[in-house]
């Protein structure tokens, strides 16, 4: 059995060796593959002289053309043709632009990319006799993002110490706009919110999306806050809490968003020095703001006055329906004309002085059956809340979305004091 074995393993031997001495040849095959171009906005930047600028002062899109060899019959005809896709009379200063030029030693621009903005951008093909205007998007990655807070002075800083955009912030308060006065928020109220960031290229921050969840604990109170579109037809979003009550009051607290001050409140008992102390009833209230600040409508309506009146001086005035109407007086310009509906939170003018007033400010008038009243004091009615068709595939909805603001955690953004060297004379 010992030889048996032992023959077997001197024959593995003798193959293994003879392997060694008698090597086949082998022809390795080597497939070379050819790597696609790497495209720039639609196309290959290697097939053409390049030029990234910006765009300057006195600049117009009929210059950069003609500078670039472009004739000027074909200029004109882009600017007719295209002017719903391309005006090119509202180019602005500022905006990067790239022209793709011809290798050739002409070099005649080919192509014409405008940036809009980080992520739109207009592209002008010259390089057939008929040109070709569109429009088109980078592609964004969306990063989901969770924070949660605890407010010790503001939520503006409290987001702010978490790194969050500025504009989440306003988009929460937005969300919250009917239910919480951020004016009189308390030491220790937290939030939670959930949104994507957007990135281009993996790395270049695009700004963010809509608020996809959320909540906010206020005097002991915590209310959650959830998107859903109750009527598919209409595209209509509203943002709903957890018992799927709207959060949206029919009226807004406010005609300005931010940067406002109460500066005079209804009063019917109001006297005035310069008038010898009289009574003079206020029947507004005034917001005290900057010349241009924005003016927004309170509610949905239609426009039923728009123009200039007197001590009124410029004003919008908006029916909402048979029981209330709402008026904004001493505008700069007015932004809708008698007969537009608005929505809530429309922009319908601007702040200004116009009519008798002693400072830039907004006075906002509110009727209810034809009488005005002090929208402070008002119990203002609220959105109706989701059909009980709905209900059911509402907390469907929102079940994983809740758990997932549930386990987010609060953090203290609070920056830690600093230390206080200490030294002693020796």
């Amino acid at each position: 059995m010992q030889k048996f074995i032992g023959a077997i393993l001197t024959l593995m031997v003798l193959v293994s060796c003879k392997q060694t001495k008698e090597p086949v040849d082998v022809v390795a095959k080597v497939e070379v593959i050819e790597k696609p171009p790497v495209l720039h906005y639609g196309f290959n930047f290697d097939d053409f002289n390049v030029v990234h600028d910006t765009v300057r002062s006195g600049d117009s899109f009929g210059e950069l053309m003609l500078k670039n060899k472009v004739d000027y019959p074909k200029i004109a005809a882009i600017s007719e043709k295209f002017r719903d896709t391309f005006d090119v009379r509202r180019i602005m200063v500022g905006k990067p632009y790239l022209i793709l030029k011809s290798k050739d030693t002409s070099e005649v621009a080919k192509v014409f990319i405008y940036q809009n903005d980080k992520i739109n951008y207009t592209v002008v093909d010259l390089r057939d006799s008929a040109a070709v205007a569109y429009k088109s998007k980078k592609k964004v990655k969306l990063v989901e993002k969770e924070v949660g807070g605890i407010i010790n002075s503001s939520l503006s800083e409290a987001m702010d110490n978490l790194g969050v955009d500025y504009g989440v912030t306003i988009a929460l308060s937005e969300v919250y706009a009917w239910s919480i006065d951020f004016f009189k928020l308390e030491k220790g109220d937290k939030f939670k919110v959930i949104f994507d960031e957007r990135y281009i290229n993996d790395s270049i921050y695009a700004g963010y999306g809509p608020i996809k969840a959320a909540l906010f604990e206020h005097k002991g109170r915590t209310i959650y806050a959830f998107p859903y579109v109750t009527d598919s037809l209409k595209n209509i979003l509203d943002y709903y809490d957890q018992d799927a009550n709207n959060l949206r009051s029919t009226f807004l607290r406010a005609p300005i968003k931010f940067g406002y001050r109460l500066s005079s409140r209804y009063n019917l008992k109001r006297r005035i020095a310069y008038y010898g102390y009289k009574v003079r009833p206020h029947k507004g209230t005034d917001y005290a703001a900057d010349i241009g600040t924005p003016i927004i409508a309170t509610a949905d309506g239609t426009v039923v006055e728009s123009t200039r009146r007197g001590g009124n001086g410029k004003y919008v005035k908006i029916k909402h329906n048979s029981i209330y109407s709402t008026q904004y007086l001493h505008m700069k310009a007015q932004k809708v004309k008698k007969g537009d509906f608005v929505r809530q939170g429309d922009v319908i003018g601007w702040v200004g002085m116009t009519g008798n007033t002693g400072g830039p400010h907004v006075c906002y008038r509110f009727w209810k059956n034809g009488r005005q009243v002090d929208p402070l004091q008002e119990k203002l009615p609220t959105a109706e809340p989701i059909a009980d068709s709905l209900r059911a595939g509402y907390m469907s909805h929102i079940e994983p979305l809740r758990w997932q603001l549930d386990c987010i955690e609060f953090v203290d953004p609070a920056p830690e004091p600093e230390e206080t060297l200490i030294t002693y004379n020796q």
